[in-house]
C-alpha cells in the first residue's frame, strides 16, 4: 500500500483505545505504521540493493518487531517531559500493532512481502489489492471524520457530547475494511478457479493467478502459463458475464537457447527471477550478439504497470554476458 493508506489506517487504529494504554500512542502508532516504507530509500544505492531491501527485512516478522522497538524507544525521551513517563512494554506494544498493520496491509497487495526474512527468501503476496484502493481509504476517512461531524452537530443544538476513550467509528471502520477484504477474497477465489478450470488453445495451465483492479472487486486481471505461452486476459464476475477464455491477450515463449540460459543465469536474471513470479523473456537478434529481456507479468497491466522492474541482458555471439541492468517499468534504467 502507499503512503496516504498506511497513515489513515494507523490514525485509525490508534484511535481504537490506544490513548488508555500509554502516551503519545497517536504520534507513535503512525510513525510505527510508516516507518517500514523507508525500505524505498534502498533505491539509491542500485536495482540490486532495491530488490534486495524493497519489502524484505522491514517488511518481515523480524523487522515489524524491531521497528516497533525502536519507536518506542525513540519516544522515551520525549515523555519525560510529562508528569506520567511513557514505559517501554506499553509503547512498544502500542508501535508493535501499528507496525503490524503496515505488514498485515502490504501482505494484501500482489507485490508481496518476505515474512521470514532472513530465514528465507520466500514471497508471500494474497493478491487482494492494489497499492492505492480508493475504498479502503474512503472507508477510513468515514470511520474517522463522519463521528467528529457528529459530535460538532450535537453541540451546536446544545447537548453535551461525551468523548470515549475508544473511537466506534474507528473500530467500525477497521472491522469494515477487514470484511472488504473478506469479500476480496472470496471472489479472488472465483476468479482463480475459473481461470484454473479452462484450456487455453488446448493447453491446461501450469500456474494462474488473478490480480485486482482498484475500481471494482468484480474485475480481475488473470494471468495463466501454460507449456508455450503465458495468457493476460479480464476476469469479470459481474452477473450475466460469461467468462472466454480465447479473448486472452497472448505472449508466446521463446525457444530454448544458449543466449537465454546465459542471461537466466547472470547476476541481474538470478537477481530478478527469484523476484519474479510470471517471467516473460524476449530475445532480440542484435549486431555481435543477443538482447534479452525479462520482465513479470504481474505488473504488465494498466493498474500499477510502473511499479515493474525489467532485466536486461546483452549476450554476444560467444553466448558471454556483456552488459546487464535493471530499469523500472517505465524504462528508465536504474544504475
Amino acid at each position: 500500500m502507499e503512503p496516504i493508506t498506511h497513515a489513515v489506517a494507523s490514525l485509525a487504529l490508534a484511535r481504537c483505545g490506544f490513548g488508555k494504554t500509554t502516551r503519545l500512542a497517536l504520534p507513535m502508532i503512525v510513525t510505527a505504521g510508516l516507518a517500514a516504507d523507508l525500505d524505498w530509500l534502498a533505491g539509491l544505492a542500485g536495482p540490486r540493493a532495491f530488490l534486495a531491501a524493497h519489502h524484505t527485512a522491514t517488511h518481515s516478522l523480524i523487522g515489524t518487531v524491531v521497528i516497533a522497538a525502536i519507536v518506542a524507544a525513540a519516544f522515551i525521551p520525549i515523555g519525560k517531559r510529562f508528569q506520567r513517563p511513557i514505559l517501554f512494554l506499553p509503547a512498544f506494544l502500542a508501535c508493535l500493532a501499528g507496525a503490524g498493520l503496515h505488514l498485515l496491509l502490504d501482505l494484501t497487495n500482489s507485490y508481496g512481502v518476505k515474512l521470514l526474512w532472513p530465514f528465507s527468501g520466500k514471497w508471500f503476496a494474497l493478491d487482494l489489492a492494489t497499492p492505492f484502493d480508493p475504498w479502503i481509504v474512503l472507508i477510513l476517512l468515514a470511520g474517522l471524520l463522519l463521528p467528529a461531524l457528529f459530535r460538532l452537530v450535537t453541540e451546536e443544538i446544545g447537548a453535551k457530547s461525551k468523548r470515549r476513550a475508544v473511537d466506534r467509528g474507528a473500530v467500525f471502520a477497521l472491522a469494515l475494511v477487514g470484511l472488504y477484504f473478506a469479500g476480496r477474497f472470496v471472489l479472488q477465489q472465483r476468479a482463480t478457479a475459473e481461470l484454473d478450470s479452462r484450456q487455453y488453445r488446448g493447453e491446461v495451465p501450469i500456474q494462474v493467478a488473478a490480480f485486482p483492479q482498484s475500481i471494482s472487486p468484480l474485475f480481475w486481471t488473470g494471468v495463466v502459463e501454460t507449456d508455450n505461452t503465458f495468457d493476460e486476459l479480464e476476469v469479470s464476475l459481474s452477473p450475466g458475464v460469461n467468462f472466454d477464455p480465447e479473448s486472452a491477450r497472448i505472449f508466446y515463449k521463446p525457444e530454448a537457447s544458449e543466449a537465454l540460459e546465459m542471461a537466466r543465469r547472470s547476476d541481474t536474471g538470478i537477481a530478478f527471477l527469484e523476484f519474479a513470479r510470471f517471467p516473460l523473456a524476449r530475445v532480440q537478434r542484435e549486431s555481435g550478439g543477443y538482447q534479452i529481456t525479462l520482465r513479470d507479468l504481474r505488473f504488465d497491466r494498466e493498474q500499477g504497470a510502473e511499479n515493474g522492474i525489467v532485466a536486461v541482458i546483452t549476450v554476444d555471439d560467444k553466448n558471454q554476458v556483456v552488459r546487464e541492468e535493471l530499469r523500472f517499468g517505465s524504462g528508465e534504467a536504474v544504475k
